[in-house]
C-alpha cells in the first residue's frame, strides 16, 4: 500500500483562517449575528464523528473459486483474493487502522494465509480470525493485503462458506470531543472449492498490417476446470482503427470515442476438459484510419459478467447467431473461474499510417487596456486516428507563447504556464509568458483540440504575434513521429495586425528555445480550421476576436475622427475661397 502523507489537518486550519477573514471584512451586523452560533458551538462538538472524518469501503471479488484439494500430495495451488479499502477523500488519512477477518466461515473449506501490502503487517490468530494493522490510508482505492485462499483438507467439490472483514481507523487528529474512531462499511467474499476454467488460446496475428488489410480471427477457448461452464459470455473489445464486419444478432455492440464492445452470450454447457472454437472465424480488418490499436479478446461463464454501465447504449447485431463448437470433447453448474487471469488475450497493432496535425490561431484589434478571447489549437485531418491507450498520455500538446504586450487573463483548464524558454515555473498565480496545453489520450481523425485564452492588452503594438504549434506531448518531445506535414504544424495569434488585404506582419521572433526556433519557415495562420476537443471544450479557430475593451475608449476614437473630418472639410473650403 502506498504511503500518503495527508494535508487534511492543515486545510482545517486554512479553513477556520478564511472564515475569520470573511466575518472581519463584513462588519458588525455580520459578527453580530454570527453570536448565536458560537454560543451553540459546544452542542456540535459532541457529536459521535466530525464531519471530516471519511468512512472507507471495505472490498474485493465478490466470489473467489479454489483448486480442489489434491488427494496425492503435492504443492497445493492457491487462488489469491485482493481486500481493497477506498478513502473518498481528496486527502490521505492518517491514523492507525486495524482489519479483523473472521474466518468461521470457511473452517473446513479452506486455508486461508495473508500477502500484506507495504506498511501492513497481518497475524493469525489460529484458524478462526486474523488483523491487519496499519498507519496510513491513500485516497481512493488501494489493496491493504491478498487472501491466498487453498482448499482444506477433505473439502468436497463445491463446498462454500464465507470470510468476513471489518474495519476500524483511529485518527491521528483526534480530540477528546470528537469520535475517536472513523467508519468503516464491512465486507464479505465468498470461497467456494471447485469450478469452471475458461483459458482463451492467443491468436498468430500479423501485428504490422497495412490500411484495408483483413485478417481471420478463429476464436479458440478450452475449459480446464473441474466443472462444466453453463454458458459462455465472449467478449471482443477493439479501438477505433480496427472493425469486424460482422454483426451477430447475440451480440450487443457499445461504441464510444476510442472503443467498440462487442458481448456475445453464447448457450450451451462447455465441459471441462473439453476445447471449442468459433462455427465460423471472426474478420479482423486494420481500416484506413488504423495506427496503434488493440485487440482484446476474452471468455467468462454466462452469469458471472457484470452489466457494464454502458450496457442501456448497446445495440443488437442484425446477422446470424455466433456459434462455438467443441474441438475436443472430454469429462461432468455453475462456478467461479478457477484462474480468471487466462481468461483473456489481447493482440497490439502497428500499422504504417499517418495523420495530418493542423494547428490553427486568431488575430485581434484593440485598444491599450481592451481584453480579446483568443481561440486556438489544432485539427486531425487524418486520415489515422492517434491514440495513447495503453499509456494513457496525451498524444500531443498545444505550446502557446503570448503576443508581445499582452497578459493572459483566462487560461483553458489543464494548461501550465512555463517560462518564455519553456523551463518549469514555481509561480503558478501571476500570468505566465508561455503555456502548455496538453491534448487528450486520443484524438480521432476528424477531431482535435480547441482552446480559448482571455489576453489583455497592455500595449497596442502594431502586428505583435504569439505563436501556436502543436507538438510532442512534452518539452522534450518536440516532433509528430506520425505527420507526414509539419509545415502546417505551426500557427500565430495576432493583436492589432495590418489591414486592407496587405500582407500580414512576420510574427515576433521566439525565445530561444521556443517553439518553432530554428525552423526556417513562416508560421501561417489556418483560420477557419475546427475540430472537436476533449470534453468540455469547444471553438472554432479563425475569424476576427471579440474584444471586450472600454466603450469610452471606443467613443473618444469615434469623436477623433469626426473631428479629423469636419477639419478636413473646413481647411478644403477656405483654400477654395482663397482661389476665387
Amino acid at each position: 500500500m502506498t504511503r500518503f502523507s495527508p494535508r487534511t489537518a492543515p486545510l482545517r486550519r486554512a479553513g477556520g483562517l478564511a472564515a475569520t477573514a470573511l466575518l472581519l471584512a463584513a462588519g458588525p451586523l455580520t459578527v453580530a449575528a454570527a453570536a448565536p452560533a458560537r454560543a451553540a458551538a459546544p452542542a456540535r462538538a459532541a457529536a459521535p464523528a466530525r464531519a471530516a472524518d471519511p468512512v472507507f469501503t471495505l472490498g474485493g471479488p465478490a466470489e473467489t473459486a479454489l483448486h480442489p484439494y489434491a488427494e496425492g500430495g503435492g504443492a497445493p495451488k492457491r487462488s489469491t483474493a485482493g481486500i481493497t479499502v477506498t478513502n473518498p477523500a481528496d486527502e490521505g488519512y492518517e491514523g492507525e487502522f486495524t482489519l479483523t477477518f473472521d474466518l468461521t466461515g470457511v473452517a473446513g473449506v479452506a486455508d486461508v494465509a495473508f500477502d500484506p501490502g507495504p506498511g501492513v503487517e497481518c497475524e493469525t490468530k489460529g484458524t478462526r480470525s486474523a488483523v491487519c494493522t496499519g498507519d496510513t490510508l491513500a485516497p481512493g482505492l488501494s489493496t491493504v493485503t491478498g487472501l491466498l485462499l487453498g482448499a482444506a483438507k477433505g473439502s468436497e467439490q463445491g463446498a462454500a462458506g464465507t470470510i468476513r472483514v471489518t474495519g476500524e481507523a483511529r485518527s491521528a487528529t483526534s480530540t477528546p470531543l470528537a469520535a475517536p474512531f472513523a467508519p468503516f462499511t464491512p465486507f464479505t467474499t465468498r470461497v467456494t472449492v471447485g469450478g469452471p476454467d475458461l483459458v482463451m488460446r492467443k491468436l498468430p496475428f500479423d501485428h504490422e498490417p497495412t490500411p484495408g488489410q483483413k485478417q481471420q480471427a478463429p476464436i479458440t477457448f478450452a475449459n480446464r476446470g473441474s466443472r462444466d461452464a453453463d454458458g459462455v459470455v465472449l467478449t471482443l473489445r477493439y479501438s477505433r482503427g480496427l472493425d469486424i464486419p460482422q454483426r451477430y444478432s447475440n451480440c450487443a455492440y457499445t461504441t464510444d470515442e476510442t472503443w467498440t464492445t462487442a458481448r456475445c452470450s453464447v448457450e450451451g454447457a462447455f465441459e471441462a476438459g473439453a476445447t471449442y472454437t468459433l462455427a465460423a472465424p471472426l474478420t479482423l480488418e486494420a481500416t484506413t484510419r488504423a495506427y496503434r490499436d488493440l485487440f482484446v479478446y476474452g471468455i467468462q461463464e454466462a452469469g458471472t459478467v457484470p452489466r457494464a454501465a454502458s450496457a442501456a447504449r448497446s445495440e443488437r447485431g442484425s446477422g446470424t447467431v455466433l456459434r462455438a463448437v467443441p474441438l475436443t470433447k472430454a469429462l461432468a453448474a455453475r462456478g467461479v473461474d478457477l484462474e480468471p487471469g487466462d481468461n483473456e488475450q489481447e493482440a497490439e497493432f502497428r500499422t504504417a499510417n499517418t495523420a495530418d496535425f493542423m494547428a490553427y490561431g486568431d488575430e485581434a484589434s484593440g485598444a491599450a487596456g481592451a481584453t480579446v478571447t483568443a481561440r486556438l489549437g489544432f485539427h486531425n485531418d487524418g486520415p489515422a486516428w492517434i491514440g495513447r491507450i495503453r499509456s494513457g498520455g496525451s498524444v500531443a500538446a498545444v505550446d502557446f507563447t503570448v503576443p508581445q504586450g499582452a497578459t493572459v487573463t483566462s487560461a483553458p483548464k489543464g494548461c501550465r504556464g512555463v517560462t518564455a524558454e519553456g523551463a518549469y515555473r514555481e509561480d503558478r498565480k501571476t500570468p505566465a509568458p508561455r503555456y502548455l496545453c496538453p491534448a487528450p489520450t486520443a484524438v480521432r481523425d476528424g477531431g482535435g483540440l480547441d482552446l480559448s485564452f482571455g489576453l489583455r492588452i497592455d500595449k497596442a503594438l502594431i502586428g505583435a504575434a504569439g505563436r501556436v504549434t502543436v507538438r510532442g506531448p512534452g518539452l522534450q518531445e518536440a516532433g509528430l513521429p506520425f505527420d507526414p506535414k509539419p509545415g502546417n504544424n505551426t500557427a500565430r495569434v495576432v493583436l492589432n495586425g495590418q489591414s486592407g488585404g496587405g500582407p500580414s506582419p512576420s510574427p515576433a521572433p521566439p525565445a530561444e528555445g521556443g517553439p518553432g526556433a530554428g525552423s526556417g519557415r513562416t508560421p501561417s495562420v489556418a483560420p477557419g480550421t475546427s475540430g472537436t476537443g476533449a470534453p468540455g471544450t469547444t471553438g472554432r479557430g479563425g475569424g476576427s476576436l471579440a474584444s471586450t475593451g472600454s466603450p469610452a475608449a471606443m467613443t473618444a476614437a469615434v469623436t477623433a475622427i469626426a473631428a479629423l473630418t469636419t477639419g478636413l472639410a473646413l481647411f478644403a473650403a477656405a483654400r477654395r475661397g482663397r482661389k476665387a
